[in-house]
């Protein structure tokens, strides 16, 4: 999801932008593991897709538990792509399962994926110079480097454009607009560092 104008197809798109995108994941994986996935799914799709079959993911994936997914087999794959709604894609389908393993090597490494991931940031959200104004990239130097070291440990449809949005939906980046209650919210609840712009693609 791309940076936020307040303007919204749908009052579920208005509530997930409300009270969802941007509001930093410190300590829950599982949902740090959803947004994931979502984003892993939405590409080559829209987000408004994501959002309209989010219920219907929730279902073929446990609600997104990575361990009950890291274990999930042949017949797994099956009753997923012939749920009524579900995307047809079964390279996406083995992706998110393979992932849920490599999450769980991560977990074991780290104690977390919520640790491995703000350890890049020292726990703290990302404000970016520019990006208040609207000057939002798709990708940056740290999601490049996010995304290359995923990759390195097997995570599947991570590419830096992905990452970035990731980065985005669970609170590393703070990119809603300046003007957005969402983005002085974000900022009095949780600590923040502003930065320079990182490697930016427009």
């Amino acid at each position: 999801m791309g940076h936020c104008d307040r303007v919204f197809a749908t009052d579920r798109d208005r509530t997930y932008h409300d009270g969802e995108w941007g509001v930093p994941v410190h300590d829950d994986d599982r949902q740090m593991f959803e947004h994931l996935t979502l984003e892993c799914l939405q590409c080559g799709l829209s987000w408004g897709l994501m959002m309209k079959k989010r219920e219907i993911f929730r279902r073929c994936f446990a609600n997104f538990d990575y361990d009950q997914i890291a274990a999930y087999g042949e017949a797994d794959v099956e009753r997923i792509l012939h749920t009524e709604g579900m995307l047809k894609s079964e390279r996406k389908v083995r992706a998110i399962i393979h992932n849920a393993r490599c999450y769980q090597k991560i977990r074991e490494e780290f104690g977390s994926f919520c640790s491995y991931l703000w350890r890049c940031t020292d726990g703290r959200t990302i404000l970016y110079d520019g990006h208040a104004e609207g000057r939002v990239p798709v990708s940056n130097g740290l999601s490049d480097r996010i995304s290359r070291d995923l990759k390195r440990r097997g995570f599947k449809f991570v590419g830096a454009v992905t990452i970035y949005s990731h980065l985005q939906a669970c609170g590393l980046i703070n990119d809603h607009a300046g003007d957005c209650p969402c983005f002085r919210r974000i900022n009095a609840a949780y600590p923040t560092v502003r930065m320079k712009p990182d490697r930016e693609v427009m």
